[in-house]
């Protein structure tokens, strides 16, 4: 169980951050407050059935309760009888929502705080995490995974039957071809990325992912007895991520809109809601549903230059704006004490583990020192969040803004570091964000690269913003310069948090990665008995000054060049 960690908040401080709209307690008393016991006994008389379904890179626009273009029946149909939750964050790309839904960890506090883990890097989440589903398995659940992993493979023990999992089925890469499973991590490094356990699963190529993650999933439910253990599925579909592939079935109700990236994009989606619709149905017919919990959640925002829109909120994917960061997300459940709900309680993707293992009867003990809180209260029946803050992530190597520095920081914190963090109603932002423009849905077939770069660049350079995000969702009005105390206190904040981060573990590409060397397949290829070193951070090195010349001199032509594809890469 997460702790506040105040430390150094005076109770003026937290009055300015917007904390005291209900009494500050410990988490003991929170928890006590809000009815949730725990001493091994779970607040439902039988451990329910988990179903948490991920999607990938499915904007904050691209459902059918947020959009007039996207048609979700299924997916509205659940959230409507459930909780839709529209105070809930994730983080802005793949491997790090991954990691802190399955650790319950900020990525400082893992060292994954910086990119991705990509397919050649020696790295995977760290081996003295407990897993979510490696509790659930102390708690006595069958707990199984179909889908994306990203969070590393190099070695048989980062595998997802290593790390909690009874079966696995899936792709261990970020991005695969929907039929062929090929995954290319560059020219001519390329290979097939479908796994049965920890065996390739070449037979299965040409089968659409989507369609083959639901009929694996729904072979579980039929084969699995629900009255004499308790289910945990994590389903972790590849869509909507690209390439952009879908039958053609899912593209014609979609032939009115005029831009193609979109018109697929948003087949690809209504291929998710059919496949819910039917793991749903599956639920139902084999006696899962009436003491089950389905968790639908993004992991990201979404790609605009691959179809995905987070109209109307700020940047997109790979950004901390909350176009980045505010994710989709509900809970649906018989199990609900207060049903057909919207909920506003402040809620992160950390919060499910400790969430996860409450319900499933697990006591305090097994989730002391995470960063994420138990919501099912909040979610359930209504009651106040005990989370008052999120911090979105602190990346040291991350490129630094130029423009800033520690003087900027009032001596605080560097704003030249990449840094976000929310308190209360307050959203602080340092170093670089990412792409920080407004996008509309799109509505033309195409336009000229150069228009991605027309940000509004009205005021100079900056590296510190802040925003009142209750009031301000779309984050248009900067008050850092009306409001100093509270930009201070946040500031503290972010350097609070920086003396618990861990190094950074971002290690070199390892050559013998390359699925040539591996039978043409992305597979372990480091022994088990290989020791690992993870006593170096691995910084990047600064260029000298020859080579930042070049690199300011062709900034705009590779902008204009690849439109920032770099983010779609991820």
């Amino acid at each position: 169980m997460a702790t506040t960690a105040l430390t150094g908040f005076s109770m003026m401080s937290l009055l300015s951050l917007g904390y005291l709209t209900w009494d500050l307690m410990s988490p003991n008393q929170v928890e006590n407050d809000t009815g949730r016991t725990f001493g091994g006994k779970s607040p439902i008389p039988h451990p329910p059935h988990i179903i948490f379904i991920l999607t990938d890179d499915q904007g904050f626009n691209d459902i059918g309760y947020h959009s007039s273009d996207i048609r979700t029946p299924a997916l509205d149909k659940l959230a409507a009888d459930g909780v839709k939750l529209e105070n809930y964050y994730i983080q802005p790309i793949c491997t790090p929502s991954r990691s802190q839904l399955i650790t319950g960890r900020y990525q400082i506090h893992t060292g994954l705080q910086h990119s991705i883990i990509r397919p050649r890097q020696p790295n995977c989440l760290p081996f003295n995490q407990v897993t979510l589903p490696q509790r659930l398995q102390e708690l006595g659940y069958s707990t199984h995974m179909v889908g994306k992993w990203h969070l590393g493979f190099y070695k048989k023990e980062c595998l997802p039957t290593r790390r909690g999992f009874d079966t696995y089925f899936g792709s261990l890469t970020g991005s695969v071809n929907y039929y062929t499973y090929n995954s290319c991590d560059g020219p001519g490094l390329c290979g097939f990325d479908l796994h049965e356990g920890e065996s390739v699963a070449w037979s299965h190529s040409g089968k659409y992912s989507t369609h083959l993650y639901t009929q694996r999933v729904r072979k579980i439910l039929a084969t699995h007895d629900p009255q004499s253990q308790p289910l945990f599925i994590f389903l972790s579909f590849q869509a909507v991520h690209t390439p952009l592939q879908s039958p053609r079935e899912y593209i014609y109700p979609y032939r009115g809109l005029g831009n193609v990236a979109r018109r697929k994009y948003a087949a690809m989606v209504s291929a998710v809601d059919e496949a819910v619709h039917n793991i749903t149905y599956a639920l139902r017919k084999y006696g899962y549903y009436q003491n089950s919990v389905i968790i639908f959640s993004s992991d990201n925002g979404g790609q605009p230059l691959s179809g995905g829109s987070n109209w109307p909120l700020r940047g997109r994917k790979g950004t901390y704006w909350e176009g980045g960061v505010r994710g989709l997300g509900f809970v649906h459940s018989p199990l609900l004490r207060k049903k057909r709900k919207v909920s506003k309680a402040l809620v992160h993707i950390t919060d499910w583990y400790p969430t996860l293992v409450g319900l499933a009867g697990g006591n305090e003990s097994l989730t002391e020192g995470l960063d994420g809180y138990n919501v099912w209260p909040a979610i359930s029946e209504g009651k106040q969040s005990p989370r008052l803050e999120i911090l979105h992530n602190i990346d040291p190597l991350y490129n630094h803004a130029r423009s800033g520095s520690l003087q900027k920081g009032y001596g605080i914190w560097n704003t030249a570091i990449q840094a976000s963090i929310r308190a209360g109603d307050w959203k602080l932002l340092t170093g670089d964000p990412g792409y920080g423009d407004w996008i509309p849905p799109q509505m033309l077939p195409g336009f000229p690269a150069e228009w991605w770069n027309l940000e509004r660049h009205t005021e100079p350079r900056k590296s510190l913003w802040l925003f009142n995000v209750s009031g301000d969702p779309y984050e248009r009005f900067d008050l850092s310069e009306q409001r100093p105390d509270v930009v201070k206190e946040l500031l503290a904040r972010l350097a609070y948090y920086n003396r618990t981060a861990v190094p950074v573990r971002y290690p070199s590409e390892d050559p013998r990665a390359d699925p040539l060397l591996n039978g043409g397949a992305w597979v372990p290829w480091v022994g088990d008995e290989e020791e690992d070193n993870w006593e170096h951070i691995y910084q990047k090195k600064n260029k000298d000054w020859k080579t930042k010349l070049k690199l300011s001199k062709s900034r705009s032509f590779f902008r204009r060049l690849n439109t920032r594809m770099m983010s779609n890469r991820i």
